[in-house]
């Protein structure tokens, strides 16, 4: 599978053609024909074992392929010399690295070696090189400390440090973000990011995080079950059946519009009907979720953010065409499933002219008796319900919703 994506001036920097990959007798993937570009910023997703870091690791010349060849640029990987290589391209690992006695600055000298004379002495440029590859990454206050007493996210930026400053043509990265917390995480992938579109550098990187890539990716390869599932731009790849495929997804959905995987409720409880638009109903279909209650909501308009996360937690949504004032259909379809909840809950949404009809569903389930419980505050209720106000449960904050019903179950 061939994908030749919008890397800078689309200049090949590296092609894989009909490459087969394992250990010894034993394949781990075949079939890999990918193209990367300048600039590219490629991803590699997949389950644990699927086989991205061996993919990597025969890409950078630390395992001979089992079949296949592997392009550098016009010339072939294997008849490029060590020092060739180093100059073309770096490669960050995920094992920990215990280097001994140096400090970061001493580490990040370690990547001018394809430049330094034949007695490794480092010139000004290269001082200056080394300097400016910390700074890049943000490391210039941790110059002078010792490696090993760095945390694991100031390692990670001195080690990448290193890879900059071999100013190679391609950086190869296995699971870069997976000792770093968030902080960490998002400064590497915003420098990582930098590095592809202002040095032209190709970032070729394996990750578990598909919302990242999704994010951040012009190319992501998909492995699975020996060999790559599918091969494109993330936009157009990572769709919500295809990561359930990738990730075998059970009690998990992923939405593509939002970039987030959420759980799919488990509901053993209490049925619960949300009436919700404008983003309104997201903190609360995630509580009700997580304390295994039963969602359905409506009617929600399909352009409308409460509409897809509804989806992606399992609710049963009763939906409407974007911009479209809610039809009769939908208000009683709507209220058939109101009528069949143990508790109504008004999130408190934003009222215009295409969902009023919402006012109509609540105030028709006040009227049978039915518990409402609403986030509104007082005045604002009575605006939109008038005397039927009186009726509501009102709730200070999301989480009395769920004491309140309890009280009442």
């Amino acid at each position: 599978m061939t994908d030749q994506g919008h890397g800078k001036g689309n200049a090949r920097v590296m092609e894989t053609r009909d490459l087969t990959v394992g250990y010894g007798k034993r394949t781990v993937v075949q079939g890999i024909n990918l193209n990367m570009l300048k600039g590219q910023f490629v991803c590699l997703l997949g389950p644990n074992g699927s086989g991205k870091t061996t993919i990597l690791r025969t890409i950078s010349g630390l395992l001979s392929p089992l079949k296949g060849t592997i392009y550098l640029g016009s010339r072939m990987l294997h008849d490029l010399s060590p020092h060739e290589l180093a100059g073309s391209m770096a490669v960050v690992l995920t094992e920990r690295l215990t280097p001994g006695v140096i400090t970061a600055f001493d580490f990040v000298a370690l990547g001018r070696y394809p430049y330094t004379d034949l007695l490794g002495r480092l010139s000004q440029k290269d001082i200056r090189k080394i300097r400016e590859c910390l700074h890049l990454v943000n490391a210039d206050d941790i110059a002078n400390r010792y490696f090993s007493e760095l945390s694991d996210g100031e390692r990670q930026k001195v080690v990448f440090a290193r890879a900059l400053a071999q100013e190679p043509e391609i950086i190869i990265l296995d699971e870069p973000t997976i000792h770093l917390d968030l902080k960490h995480r998002i400064e590497l992938m915003s420098i990582l990011r930098d590095s592809c579109r202002r040095k032209g550098i190709t970032v070729i990187v394996s990750l578990h995080d598909v919302d990242l890539a999704l994010k951040i990716a012009e190319l992501v390869i998909l492995v699975k079950d020996g060999g790559i599932m599918a091969c494109g731009p993330p936009d157009e790849i990572l769709k919500e059946d295809t990561v359930a495929r990738l990730y075998d997804l059970k009690c998990a959905r992923f939405n593509s519009m939002l970039g987030t995987i959420d759980l799919i409720g488990d509901a053993d409880g209490m049925r619960v009907f949300v009436v919700a638009g404008g983003g309104t109903g997201i903190p609360i279909y995630r509580l009700l979720s997580r304390n295994g209650l039963e969602v359905s909501t409506g009617v929600i308009h399909e352009n409308d953010i409460d509409y897809h996360v509804a989806r992606t937690i399992g609710a049963q949504v009763i939906r409407e065409e974007p911009f479209r004032e809610i039809r009769d259909t939908g208000f009683h379809d709507a209220f058939a499933l109101l009528e069949k909840a143990d508790h109504v809950i008004d999130s408190g949404f934003p009222v215009g002219l295409s969902n009023r009809k919402n006012i109509k569903l609540l105030l028709k389930a006040v009227e049978q008796g039915r518990r409402v419980y609403t986030l509104r505050s007082r005045e604002a209720a009575h605006d939109l319900y008038g005397e039927s106000a009186e009726k509501l449960v009102f709730c200070k904050e999301l989480r009395s919703i769920l004491g309140e019903m309890a009280r009442h179950v």
